[in-house]
């Protein structure tokens, strides 16, 4: 009994922790957002992409020297690893390509449905049970994605369907971080990062523009912000599970519309506001029915890998 009750509480810590992580991985990541959409008004997103890599590196230079060099080199399911880079990648692309055409806050909801679509990756993709309650919220999740949307020929921009292609891609890679729990922080986001600047440098073929002092050392702070986040959020989600973080991420809506009126003077319409709601209802819903019917087990949280 007393050994349950130690390793409910150290379960119970780690999870927490990794709460805490993901709370700061958002803040970061609201950072980066705003940076980026001041950035991407000067610069194409392969630029984007290209240097803010360079910034990464910075930081993961030191901890991927300490990693043995078939875990860089011959990652555990190397499959999966190829596809969380391509939606990690896509992901940012897509989000600065959003924000080049829409307010910060207005792409950000769009993101804000992310716990709707993990919750359904996680029942086919890591066996997390969803129930038909939860189900019915997804159901309600996704109608106010369409309130944001309104689908039709004359008002669905190019611009939103890259921030609903951003979301499902940022949801998907928080899932497979989930699945490639076994692999290292610095391996997961030092692959991410190799196929940001691998894409921002094909890209910057046609769109390069040499930036002055103030640019190319901003552009690179925006990598060492993103680099930071994805480090947190990896780290995050291997101290708890998907699932229980994923609502997490409203706190980005919230940082969204601050950042867009003191930086751009965005404020949201009526539109985005009622979609937002229904959207973060559902997903409040869907976290609520998680605590609900299940425990965290033991067995889904990670001891940090050093």
């Amino acid at each position: 009994m007393a050994s349950g009750a130690v390793s409910a509480s150290r379960t119970a810590g780690l999870v927490t922790a990794g709460i805490l992580l993901m709370l700061l991985a958002d803040f970061l990541f609201a950072l980066n957002d705003a940076m980026g959409k001041w950035l991407v008004a000067s610069f194409s997103v392969g630029q984007l992409l290209l240097v803010r890599s360079v910034g990464a590196f910075v930081v993961l230079s030191p901890m991927l020297a300490r990693q043995p060099a078939a875990a860089l080199l011959r990652p555990a399911q190397p499959g999966l690893q190829l596809l969380r880079v391509v939606l990690a990648t896509a992901d940012t692309a897509l989000f600065y390509a959003a924000v080049v055409y829409l307010p910060l806050a207005d792409v950000m909801t769009f993101y804000m449905a992310g716990p709707i679509w993990v919750a359904a990756m996680s029942h086919f993709c890591l066996g997390e049970r969803v129930g038909w309650r939860r189900w019915l919220a997804i159901g309600v999740g996704f109608v106010g994605v369409l309130v944001i949307l309104r689908p039709s020929s004359a008002s669905l921009s190019p611009a939103s369907l890259f921030a609903l292609l951003g979301s499902l891609s940022f949801s998907a890679a928080l899932v497979l971080n989930r699945v490639l729990r076994d692999t290292s922080d610095a391996v997961l986001v030092g692959w991410q990062t190799a196929g940001a600047f691998l894409t921002g440098a094909v890209w910057c073929l046609w769109t390069w523009r040499t930036p002055d002092a103030l640019g190319f050392g901003s552009l690179l702070l925006l990598g060492v912000v993103a680099c930071c986040g994805h480090l947190l959020i990896a780290r995050s989600l291997k101290l708890a599970p998907a699932s229980t973080l994923a609502p997490l991420q409203y706190t980005l809506l919230l940082w969204g519309v601050v950042f867009g009126y003191a930086f751009f003077g965005d404020v949201p319409g009526v539109r985005m506001l009622v979609g937002s709601a229904i959207i973060v209802v559902a997903g409040l819903f869907i976290f609520h029915r998680q605590a609900v019917v299940a425990e965290v087990p033991e067995e889904a949280v990670k001891v940090p890998l050093v």
